[in-house]
């Protein structure tokens, strides 16, 4: 079968575990070393699992959360999930206990499966709360002091009950490409995630779009390295269901901090990331040429010169430059690809927009970086660079059978089988998303003359950082302004690692600050003030210490004037206007990036 034939992910699976049977699938570090998984071991599992969701009484059409870090077990649960007709619900494993609770009271959420202790510490209380959810596998031990309400089941004792039973493999036929496959949270701008429904088909769809975008780098037997979070859409389709369509092996990454050597122990053949990663891999060899000096250093700037220069425009390399072109390949772009294990086919960056200086600097180094785009209710992806045509400073054309068009005030439109079914149990949300079958993605963008969409502007409110996580600045704003020292705030940090914020004191607080502290009374004359940030820093600290760590505000400015309407920093209805703010603060918050 073929992805277009294929009528769930989860055949897809089966059909391709049969295929390759003992070839190794899944790599784990365990003692220190990497370890194989088989495709037919892993399909075994997800046999066993299944079978003992089915006897947890879990129902075609209920939810399932996983709440895991990136490892063969999160891969197994998914497809188990599935297997049993169930939906996937994946969270973030940065998730608060307040966070689980609008997940698993949202979800109505039958069981779950969690990784560690230290993340059962945060989702059992939620659980324990939800008459729904009934059952807990728990995937390493855990020494639960006290009983809860959920029922606690360990996942190696489910397997061995499971063992043999009902095929789980033929019965997965029945599933259709319509079915939805899992539901996947995303930052709604309110604040509250709303859960966004993935049909198999639309996964499936995406899965035979990236192939036919890749099928340029001759896919063989690939290898992938998996390290951005699963319960993002990003990585669960490019970084599980893709490799599993073309027969791929996945290697999990220990961790961000470890990336360099997973990287020349896997050596990776297609990598998927988002621009933070880039930034960060980007900063740390360039960090190491300019500390290490020399020759060295001479010959690496120098081969990043000649290849932005070759990218830009073949014909203007002189006879002379090709020659030392192509002799810094041996000298400086091999080792350079050799620090990404030396297999790289190519590396994909979405999530998040990705600086066209950044990817120009791979490019120049003889790395491939292909810039894609999408969201969430798309999948993910909707376009992709294709590696004989790649923009740089564009996301590539749609993918194959994507229909894009651009609406009259500018905005992206996107059809197709990897459109999401909706969002879930949120009616008012789904109708504003979805119109006559497009996706209006809120974000504005133009074709440019090969039909490659550059993105230009971000309709709605939401901040994507360099990471490629979403998140609602108006939730962090609201937080910031119940506190009594702050009276308006506004974050910022899109393309950025992390928040960081002008604030507005509020005057009455100031007023009596002023005079406690022996100061003046002018917020004007106040702004730089050291004791006055300090003061309005311990405010930032406790709102902080209920955000996720992608919500935290780092650092902030203090405005010297209130936001109004007669400045025109308010609308009418008292909404904040970003885009004016952001014109006279832009400067001052970008120097809170560099101090």
């Amino acid at each position: 079968m073929t992805m277009t034939h294929w009528p769930n992910l989860v055949t897809m699976f089966f059909d391709q575990a049969a295929r390759l049977g003992d070839k190794p699938f899944l790599w784990r570090k365990t003692a220190g070393q990497y370890r194989p998984l088989s495709w037919r071991d892993t399909a075994e599992r997800v046999e066993r699992l299944a079978r003992a969701l089915k006897a947890q009484n879990v129902k075609p059409g209920d939810r399932l959360m996983i709440v895991a870090e990136n490892r063969p077990e999160w891969l197994i649960a998914d497809l188990a999930a599935m297997a049993a007709g169930a939906i996937s619900v994946p969270a973030y494993t940065t998730n608060t206990v307040e966070d689980h609770r609008h997940i698993v009271f949202d979800s109505g959420a039958v069981g779950a499966v969690v990784s560690t202790k230290a993340l059962a510490d945060r989702f059992l209380p939620a659980a324990h709360e939800s008459d729904a959810l009934r059952f807990t596998v728990v995937i390493d031990d855990l020494a639960v002091s006290q009983s809860l309400n959920v029922d606690i089941l360990r996942w190696q004792d489910v397997l061995d009950r499971h063992a043999t039973g009902e095929d789980i493999a033929a019965g997965a036929h029945t599933l259709k490409r319509t079915d939805t496959a899992c539901i996947i949270y995303t930052s709604g701008t309110g604040g509250a995630p709303k859960g966004v429904m993935l049909s198999h088909g639309a996964i499936l769809h995406n899965c035979a779009g990236a192939t036919d975008a890749l099928i340029e780098l001759g896919l063989g037997d690939e290898v992938f390295l998996s390290f951005l979070p699963l319960s993002h859409s990003y990585e669960h389709t490019a970084g599980q269901f893709f490799p599993i369509s073309v027969g791929a092996q996945i290697y999990y990454a220990e961790g961000i901090e470890t990336l360099g050597n997973n990287m020349i122990e896997a050596k990776p053949t297609i990598m998927t990331a988002v621009p933070r990663l880039y930034e960060m891999l980007h900063a740390r060899i360039t960090g190491a040429v300019v500390k290490q000096g020399g020759v060295k250093a001479k010959l690496f700037f120098k081969a990043v010169d000649l290849g932005r220069k070759r990218y830009d425009n073949p014909a203007a390399l002189s006879f002379a430059e090709k020659f030392i072109d192509a002799l810094l390949n041996k000298a400086v772009r091999d080792k350079v690809r050799g620090r990404f294990g030396g297999r790289l086919k190519a590396l994909v960056s979405g999530g998040a927009p990705l600086n066209p200086d950044i990817g120009l600097f791979f490019t120049a180094l003889g790395l491939t970086i292909l810039q894609g785009y999408g969201q969430t209710e798309s999948a993910p992806v909707a376009s992709v660079n294709r590696p004989r045509k790649n923009k740089i400073d564009t996301v590539g054309p749609p993918l194959l059978d994507v229909e894009v068009k651009i609406a009259e005030d500018g905005e992206i439109l996107i059809r197709g089988e990897l459109v999401m079914q909706g969002y879930w149990r949120n009616e008012d949300a789904t109708r504003e998303a979805l119109r006559d079958g497009w996706l209006h993605t809120g974000d504005i963008g133009v074709f440019d003359e090969d039909r490659y969409i550059k993105i230009t502007d971000r309709k709605k409110d939401i901040i994507v950082n360099s990471g490629g996580d979403n998140l609602s600045p108006q939730r962090v704003e609201g937080l910031l302004t119940l506190e009594p020292e702050i009276s308006q705030a506004m974050v910022y940090g899109d393309k950025r690692p992390h928040l960081v914020g002008v604030l507005v004191p509020d005057a009455a607080w100031v007023m009596s600050w002023a005079h406690t502290n022996g100061k003046p009374a002018s917020l004007g004359s106040l702004v730089d003030d050291p004791d006055l940030c300090r003061a309005l820093d311990d405010a930032v600290s406790r709102v902080n210490k209920r955000l996720s760590n992608i919500e935290k505000v780092r650092r902030f400015i203090v405005a010297p004037e209130p936001f109004t309407v007669d400045n025109a920093l308010m609308t009418p209805t008292m909404k904040i206007r970003r885009h004016k703010i952001n014109e006279i603060y832009r400067a001052a918050l970008e120097g809170l990036y560099h101090h």
